[in-house]
């Protein structure tokens, strides 16, 4: 434990385009050490919800550099996110090894953003740059950040700019007024703010966060995005890094992705370790409740001792201390009452993809409808319809989202109010007699059409308890335009299959409880709305059905476990 530490403030750290960034170094007095880089947009002064750990590294005996990103705090330049953080981020490295208290080894931490800045400074190929420990944050700033499964993650992408944009406009005195104003007022509206047609129609945002813009005209994954993906880096990186994320995260995607991937495709795939729990966004220091959902106080981050774990996985990388070699590669929390368990790989080995099929007598509007999910193949059964309107869309109610509790909660809540809709579908399994343990990436597989050229489709996986409370678990969308690569407008209809990513889940359903899908077109504001018009004109409402007889076997499909593939971790009685 080092006793006596001091602060450098407002170190200057010069980019290679001449711009300067600022940053506070911590660090012992007197000691070449290792250090760690905390590179972030959400001001380097406040320390914030990683002060705790800087501070305890430092007392650990790391140089803490907290540094502002671009364009952000004290730093010189423009923000635009994902754009700069790979020179940015080898710059500041090289800037650290340069300074006579680092001794040459470098690690980076944080999270979301300042996840962005780590995985983004790994793809610089700094050879310093020894070991990352990134905490909720996507691979692809595509289709994990800004769109998923072809539809804008509206709240979040419109919530976080303005949040931003608002933060810089304040310390900008060369913005009008004007403005700043209508900045704030728009953030303070939140849930008005997102109904704004079209998307862009955000002019005060131009001229302080215009990059909004810029992300809507790529709705696709195109050269835009490709240039940042982590997953093209991964065969070329050699970092160890400590991935950390959190079912109810709107990351959780690209944290199971940038491991499995390391693992995968890296030279290095010993240097990757995975920790989930049943966390939102704010995972590691939130704490309960998860929405409305107390888990337990083994549940948290703080039970844990996460700051722990990252140090000696640090201690590992920048020291050579094997301590962490004890520790698992996978951690995972299963909610349902299956508790901490440890396993060799993700996805975890041994896992059975089972088909739960889709069932009704044609009407499954509502959870008071026909609907029922079943292992059997259904025989000849009318399809279930309902009508989408863009105009009053199903709203959100939890799942993974960021970064707005006030106007868009994540987290557990009771989906009832939901499933009392006509335009949501529900399937509901017989109670079960037996534990069904569901860990993994899940999907559903939906034979559908529409009146529309092009639409939305919805689903959803639910723990129904036996007093009825449906306990939301993942969640997914898909725009038909994006069903495959190329696809094109619908044929009014016609049949089509889509494959719905539903992301990923550890649950064990225990005996008596029920397993639900729910199937609709709309999850406002966390999706923005699909006009059913292919972009053209004003939003129309549509006719959907869903089909589950013959050769359309509607289905989900969950990733079911044995229970040799996990063990329960050390810590758990």
């Amino acid at each position: 434990m080092t006793e006596s530490l001091t602060v450098d403030r407002m170190s200057a750290v010069p980019m290679r385009d001449g711009v300067v960034l600022r940053a506070d170094v911590y660090r012992p007095v007197g000691q070449r050490c290792p250090a760690l880089v905390f590179r972030t947009p959400y001001d380097r002064t406040g320390l914030g919800m990683y002060g705790t750990f800087a501070l305890r590294a430092a007392s650990e005996g790391y140089a803490v550099v907290m540094q502002d990103t671009r364009g952000r705090g004290a730093s010189g330049g423009r923000f635009t996110p994902f754009v700069h953080e790979r020179d940015d981020g080898y710059d500041t490295v090289d800037w650290v090894v340069s300074q006579p208290w680092c001794d040459g080894n470098v690690g980076m931490f944080g999270g979301s953003y300042d996840g962005v800045t780590q995985w983004q400074g790994a793809m610089s190929g700094h050879p310093a740059l020894r070991a990352i420990a990134p905490n909720v944050t996507a691979s692809s700033y595509h289709h994990g950040w800004v769109y998923r499964g072809g539809a804008f993650q509206l709240s979040f992408s419109l919530g976080w700019t303005l949040s931003l944009a608002a933060h810089n406009a304040a310390r900008d005195p060369s913005v009008p007024a004007s403005v700043r104003g209508a900045l704030t007022d728009a953030l303070d509206r939140l849930p008005d703010t997102t109904r704004v047609l079209p998307l862009d129609d955000h002019p005060y945002l131009d001229e302080v966060a215009p990059y909004y813009r810029e992300w809507l005209r790529h709705p696709d994954y195109d050269e835009f995005w490709e240039r940042l993906d982590v997953s093209r880096a991964y065969p070329d990186m050699t970092v160890a890094a400590f991935n950390m994320g959190g079912w109810y995260d709107t990351f959780l995607g690209g944290t199971l992705a940038n491991f499995a991937g390391m693992r995968a495709r890296s030279a290095v795939p010993d240097r990757q370790r995975l920790l989930v729990g049943p966390w939102p966004h704010e995972g590691l220091f939130s704490g309960n409740p998860v929405g409305e959902w107390n888990f337990g106080a083994r549940a948290t981050g703080s039970a844990l001792d996460v700051d722990g774990l990252q140090l000696r996985w640090f201690d590992r990388w920048l020291r050579g201390d094997d301590a962490a070699e004890a520790d698992p590669p996978v951690l995972l929390y299963a909610m349902g009452g299956g508790g901490w368990r440890v396993a060799d790989s993700w996805p975890l080995p041994g896992t059975e993809h089972q088909d739960w099929y889709l069932h009704s007598d044609g009407r499954a509007n509502t959870l008071h409808g026909d609907g029922r999910l079943s292992r059997e193949t259904p025989g000849a059964q009318p399809p279930d319809a309902f009508v989408y309107n863009p105009r009053n869309p199903v709203p959100t109610l939890g799942g993974a989202l960021c970064c707005s509790p006030v106007h868009t909660r994540g987290g557990v809540y009771d989906q009832r109010p939901v499933e009392a809709r006509e335009d949501v579908l529900v399937y509901t399994s017989e109670p079960l007699t037996e534990p069904l343990d569901v860990t993994g990436p899940v999907t559903a597989v939906l034979h559908a059409a529409t009146t529309a050229v092009d639409t939305d489709w919805t689903a959803k996986l639910v723990d129904v308890e036996p007093c009825g409370y449906a306990r939301n678990l993942t969640d997914g969308v898909l725009r038909a335009r994006h069903r495959a690569p190329g696809a094109g407008p619908l044929t009014p209809g016609e049949v089509v299959e889509y494959r719905i990513d539903l992301g990923a889940t550890s649950n064990v359903f225990q005996p008596g409880h029920r397993v639900r899908l729910e199937v609709s077109s709309s999850n406002f504001p966390h999706f923005d709305r699909n006009p059913n018009t292919g972009g053209v004109g004003e939003p129309v409402s549509a006719m959907q059905s869903v089909h589950h007889s013959g050769a359309h076997l509607s289905r989900v499909v969950l990733p079911v476990v044995p229970s040799e593939a996990t063990r329960p971790h050390r810590t758990e009685k």
